[in-house]
């Protein structure tokens, strides 16, 4: 049975590998008929097992055969129904895109908010499903951003807008977060933002609806018990209805570095808790009939065992816990898992833990099989699946008869030392067990997390969890109801109390993440070192069953997914990768031993449309981001620092995940947002050796704090040069005293770098306008400006890009770095026509992607992410165009 859960769970995980879905007709066939091959084989086989015939070697022989095909026929059916339904499931879901023709139209129609929503001052964003008769293309559930939107909006709330939509469209990179996944996963057909509304009224509740609204007005409720400049009221919030947004970033920081982000929300182990201390109470209460036994002609446990109630009490509130968080992935495993224990324990069975845990896994992706995408789905179950390991080891240990009962005081200290040691164990085996997924998924491990989950967990666990999780209830509790007042203030008590408790936890956790040691980064693994890493997790965590002294050959295997890296290019070669950021720009330029990064992408606004996703729940890590960041700002001071930007989602993933700890060189092309928006983040993750920047006097960018801002800043200059392992940078302009002159236009001024090896030549221009492009051509000879490869200036505006630019450049292939369906409209439509008049192969962002160059001995080889890394999910036009 195991084996055909788990043969479920990899046919979908197969399915969202596929660039394209089978039809719906060949998915619909293959899994009935492979459905009823499972139901009439998976009895066949586990009767098979059960029973070894007394009988010839011979005739053993071809029972055992004739059981393994059995087997086999059975995984593979298995595997077939998995890859059926979330096949089935997922051509239903992009049959709720939105259409073509619909993007950009001002539409009127008339939905119900039925999400939380999320945001701040500046605006919020929530779900809303569309009611009434829908135009043909039209989902039936949005995602909208609100910059006016009413205080106090509720999920349940009926609104009349006008909003313009766009299909689910995010931002695409090598190891980035799939924001277009994302949404398809919760069922979102297009995304938008509200132009205009007309007055909102109450509607029927559906209890999705309402479970919403009751969320909405506990956050609510939590947030104004609180004193507004509460530090942890953000983490509380989250530990009581599984509300993320009001934690601040700086502690997301330290929760990551100390490895007790799965803790900061509504984890398997809260609602694990949350249901045994339920189940307690009503199996005690059970067994005494509630008190009335006395006068109850038959008592309660005579009708229904009290472990039977126990565990219904148990699922209903493992449910209704899971329900209020939101139900995410670490939620619904816990669920699945509380509900097929207490289902073997009604009918009077012990199922293994392995088989509950395959049963968890096939429950929660029957429910959402894109589930088995999320990185809460794999260190959901990796952490229960190696505390399973681990302790089927020291059942192993402990079988066999004890010493002799000790008195009553060695019994207690003999127990409090064997909780210790338990726990300790357990968080040796979540700790090994969750190193390949946690380097696989983010390329970064907490050193320091044994100790950190050693202290947090007891106080996060069983003191302000269930301290949040009373106070969160009591809020609920009607101020105009009796005693209003005194719950309210006891509900109050409760938070200060559990505000504080995380205020000192938070002060060790400070100290704990601020080493540089405390985080070990590694690249992303490939899929044999990946291979080694688990066969090593399994022999520390079952040295029984591989023997004692193979420990070390597990450290031995885990060391080439620890060192993993990029293979370095050979001598005058180099690498540039135009990431997609939205509307902006940043490229990632190596050579054989250097790094250097050529601006940092954008600001990203709160409620604009959303490119990089947002990731709830465990996903936490990969937020919300916009395309539609601006060019026309700069960034200049706190409020801008303080925004999310591409710098922290998009870069820097991508730096960690191939292997780069540290930049050699950052070059700012100039202050717009869109180029330096990601500059603070940047610097803030990894060190930099050297900065060149075009940047006003008096920027904050040249008075970063120490520790912070690189070790050397210059101005742009025209004339600076540099060779890296036979690579030659060379800056072009502008002139010099002109970088840092706030009289010239920021554009105009833009750091106009060109990198040029035996191979190939690159030009990455900024914003630079026709002025500056023709004084360019005047200035230099025309040797200087000839270039391969060319950045295309200002994302393709009509104010660049002039005939005698092109002329001077004459590059073979053009990369666009914008957004999609920017409000710029960029590229252009007489920029793009004049490219592809001269015949230069254009590379558009929204289109393909990150675009990644490589110029070796073999010549100049161009790759794009949507072309190359093809989902059924994401649109891949055909490139270059």
């Amino acid at each position: 049975m195991r084996l055909t859960l788990c043969a479920f769970v990899a046919g979908c995980w197969l399915v969202q590998q596929l660039p394209a879905l089978p039809s719906a007709g060949t998915s619909m066939t293959a899994g009935l008929a492979s459905f009823g091959v499972v139901l009439v084989l998976s009895p066949l086989a586990g009767r098979h097992r059960r029973t070894v015939p007394a009988r010839p070697r011979s005739s053993s022989l071809v029972f055992h055969a004739r059981w393994l095909a059995t087997v086999l026929v059975t995984v593979l059916a298995a595997l077939i129904v998995g890859a059926a339904w979330a096949a089935w499931r997922a051509e239903r879901r992009l049959a709720e895109r939105l259409a073509a023709e619909l993007e950009g139209v001002a539409l009127s129609l008339t939905g119900v908010v039925s999400s939380l929503p999320t945001g701040n001052g500046e605006g919020l964003r929530f779900n809303l499903a569309v009611e009434g008769k829908r135009p043909a293309g039209l989902p039936a559930l949005l995602s909208l951003g609100w910059q006016q939107a009413p205080p106090g909006l509720l999920p349940g709330t009926r609104l009349a807008l006008t909003v313009r939509l766009k299909q689910p469209h995010g931002l695409a990179n090598p190891h980035g977060f799939d924001y277009e996944y994302w949404l398809l996963q919760r069922g979102i057909g297009a995304t938008g933002y509200v132009l205009a509304a007309g007055p909102a009224s109450p509607v029927a509740l559906r209890p999705a609806w309402r479970i919403s609204r009751w969320r909405a007005r506990m956050r609510a409720r939590m947030l104004a018990a609180m004193p507004a400049d509460a530090p942890f009221a953000g983490v509380l919030v989250a530990l009581a209805i599984g509300d993320q947004s009001n934690i601040a970033a700086e502690q997301w920081r330290w929760f990551t570095r100390t490895g007790i982000g799965h803790l900061v929300s509504i984890s398997g182990l809260h609602i694990t808790m949350i249901s045994g201390l339920a189940a307690a109470l009503a199996r005690a209460l059970w067994r005494r009939s509630f008190g009335l036994a006395r006068w109850m002609r038959r008592p309660l446990p005579l009708r229904c065992p009290a472990q039977r109630a126990a565990a219904v009490v148990a699922v209903v509130s493992a449910l209704a816990y899971g329900l209020l968080s939101g139900m995410e992935v670490p939620a619904q495993r816990t669920v699945a898992m509380v509900a097929v224990a207490a289902l073997a324990l009604w009918w009077q069975r012990r199922p293994p833990a392995s088989l509950v845990l395959a049963w968890a896994a096939a429950v929660a992706l029957a429910l959402d099989p894109w589930a088995v995408r999320a990185a809460g789905f794999w260190l959901s179950f990796g952490a229960v699946a190696a505390i399973f390991l681990a302790a089927s080891q020291r059942t192993v240990a402990a079988a066999g008869p004890g010493p002799p009962p000790p008195s009553l005081w060695q019994a207690r200290w003999h127990g409090l030392r064997r909780h210790l040691a338990e726990g300790v164990r357990t968080q040796w085996a979540v700790t090994v067990g969750l190193l390949p997924p946690t380097l696989l998924l983010f390329q970064q491990v907490s050193v320091v997390s044994p100790l950190a989950n050693a202290l947090a967990i007891p106080v996060v666990s069983l003191l302000v969890t269930p301290l949040a999780l009373s106070a969160a209830l009591l809020a609920a509790w009607p101020a105009d109801w009796p005693l209003g007042g005194a719950i309210a203030m006891a509900a109050t008590l409760l938070l200060t109390v559990a505000h504080q408790a995380m205020a000192w936890l938070g002060a060790v956790l400070v100290r704990l993440s601020a080493p540089n040691w405390a985080v070990w980064q590694a690249a992303r693994p490939d899929t044999i070192e990946l291979a080694f890493a688990l066969l090593g997790t399994a022999v520390l965590l079952a040295p029984r069953a591989f023997g004692w002294g193979w420990r070390v050959h597990g450290l031995v295997l885990l060391i080439p997914m620890l060192s993993s890296g990029r293979a370095p290019l050979p001598a005058a070669a180099f690498r540039a990768t135009a990431l997609d950021v939205g509307q902006g720009a940043a490229v990632l330029i190596e050579t054989r031993s250097h790094r250097l990064l050529y601006d940092t992408g954008p600001a990203y606004g709160p409620t604009n449309g959303s490119a990089s996703g947002s990731a709830s729940g465990s996903d936490r890590g990969s937020d919300r981001g916009s395309d539609r960041g601006s060019d026309r700002g700069s960034v200049n001071g706190p409020a801008d620092a303080a925004r999310p930007s591409a710098g922290e989602r998009v870069v820097v993933p991508f730096l960690r995940a191939v292997g780069i700890h540290s930049l050699d060189a950052l070059v700012i092309s100039h202050e717009d947002a869109d180029h330096a928006g990601g500059a603070r983040d940047v610097m803030a993750a990894l060190p930099v050796r050297r900065m060149w920047a075009a940047l006003p006097r008096g920027h904050p960018l040249w008075r970063l704090p120490a520790g912070v801002g690189p070790d050397v800043s210059e101005v742009c200059a025209a004339g600076i040069a540099w060779q890296w392992d036979g690579v030659r940078f060379e800056l072009l302009h502008p002139l010099p005293g002109q970088g840092d002159d706030a009289t010239i236009g920021s554009n105009a001024r833009s750091c106009v770098l060109r990198i040029s090896s035996p191979y190939a030549t690159m030009l990455l221009t900024g914003d630079i306008d026709r002025a500056a492009e023709r004084a360019m051509v005047a200035r230099l000879p025309p040797d200087a400006l000839r270039a391969d490869l060319l950045l295309v200036p200002h994302h393709g505006s009509r104010t660049s890009s002039s005939d005698e630019w092109l002329d001077a450049v004459q590059p073979t292939a053009a990369v666009f770095q914008l957004g999609y369906r920017n409000r710029y409209r960029h590229p252009h439509a007489q920029v793009w026509a004049r490219y592809g008049r001269r015949g230069i192969a254009r590379y558009r962002g929204d289109r393909t992607g990150a675009v990644e160059v490589v110029a070796d001995r073999g010549g100049i080889a161009i790759a794009s992410f949507r072309q190359q890394a093809r989902r059924y999910w994401r649109p891949a036009p055909d490139a270059p165009e």
